[in-house]
């Protein structure tokens, strides 16, 4: 497996599979995220626009297997002030590790240190004083798979702590329901 940045004509070629990736891998549990195409296209869109941000692919052979995302927070400020209202924080300090996904097959083999150490590298290149992403909380969901671990873990090795308040609210559809509601992202913070 090979991880590398995708700028250019190699950004443009994988942002279709990047898109079904996310489908994917969101669908399962704790997103439960019964994803449509034309969104996520959309959705992608800022990645190929912004110069600041980031998309990283993992492949195996020429087969795109995962992938991870990032760009400056304030380039999301609309999505996320409310989260940050009550904090001191800089937005414009902050770079948003956006997402990372991998299908469960490829899973253990050093993808996610790799994910988050290309998107870190790239935001103290660009200046930035710290990184931030932001999960899902779901808590006692009924769908959640026995034996499930949370990523929690992995994240704080990594120097993440939850940021106290700092709590999101985005709207999507569960592959359990017939309307999207909104679902609460709990922000985590690491100084670079």
């Amino acid at each position: 497996m090979r991880v590398e940045v995708l700028t250019g004509d190699a950004l443009e070629c994988a942002l279709d599979d990047v898109a079904r990736l996310r489908i994917e891998v969101f669908r399962a549990y704790p997103y439960l995220y019964d994803g449509d195409f034309a969104y996520e296209r959309r959705y992608l869109e800022p990645y190929r626009a912004n110069r600041e941000a980031v998309v990283v692919g993992a492949f195996d052979g020429a087969r795109l297997v995962g992938a991870a995302t990032g760009m400056p927070l304030a380039a999301h400020a609309d999505d996320f002030a409310a989260a940050f209202a009550d904090s001191e924080i800089d937005l414009g300090d902050v770079f948003y590790c956006a997402e990372s996904v991998l299908l469960p097959e490829f899973r253990g083999r050093g993808m996610g240190h790799a994910f988050f150490d290309v998107r870190e590298a790239h935001a103290r290149e660009l200046g930035f004083g710290k990184a931030a992403f932001c999960a899902v909380v779901r808590g006692d969901h009924p769908l959640k798979p026995e034996g499930y671990r949370p990523l929690d873990a992995f994240w704080r090795g990594r120097g993440y702590k939850p940021l106290e308040g700092a709590v999101a609210q985005f709207g999507w559809r569960d592959i359990c329901e017939d309307m999207e509601s909104l679902k609460p992202l709990q922000f985590w913070m690491c100084a670079l």
